[in-house]
């Protein structure tokens, strides 16, 4: 669809503008894939010095393999520990009934979420008062020497009560 203007005795044709039209729909950027069959990557740059050109790797990553790893995660001694934990507890019901509302607060969370985020405008309304109150704490807490000594004794405070020692 072309729309022409006439301006005396000029005439101009004004197209509309169609986006490119990509395959991918992301804003994450594009990256090459990587090479797997070699063992090392390496970025070659030339260098140009007196005496011509130079290769330089600025980095080198090698692979490495699962015996190379120390900190290799045993999956038997992590089911036998978790077994015996499991064994230690003496009320397994509970553990069940809170595990099983956990699991349900974030369900339902997330369902109110997902309902807020659909009304056009509360979602904005929520990073505002979100980004307010981020903006209060801050003032209150963190910007005074001695606001954040209270801040580290409520903290402390509220340690010894959830532990019990106080």
């Amino acid at each position: 669809m072309a729309m022409t203007v006439a301006a005396s005795s000029s005439v101009a044709v004004m197209m509309p503008r169609v986006p490119a039209v990509s395959a991918r729909c992301s804003a994450v950027p594009y990256l090459p894939p990587r090479a797997f069959g070699r063992s090392s990557f390496t970025v070659p740059v030339k260098l140009l010095s007196g005496n011509g050109l130079h290769k330089v790797e600025l980095m080198k990553t090698r692979a490495s393999s699962s015996d190379e790893t120390s900190a290799a995660i045993d999956t038997n001694e992590l089911f036998t520990d978790l077994k015996e934990k499991w064994d230690g507890l003496e009320n397994k019901s509970t553990v069940i009934i809170y595990g099983g509302g956990a699991i349900v607060a974030v369900w339902l969370s997330s369902i109110v979420v997902g309902a807020i985020n659909s009304v056009p405008l509360l979602p904005k309304v929520m990073e505002l008062v979100g980004l307010g109150y981020t903006g209060w704490f801050v003032y209150r807490y963190l910007l005074f020497k001695s606001s954040r000594k209270e801040l580290a004794e409520d903290i402390d405070s509220l340690k010894k009560k959830i532990a019990g020692t106080e």
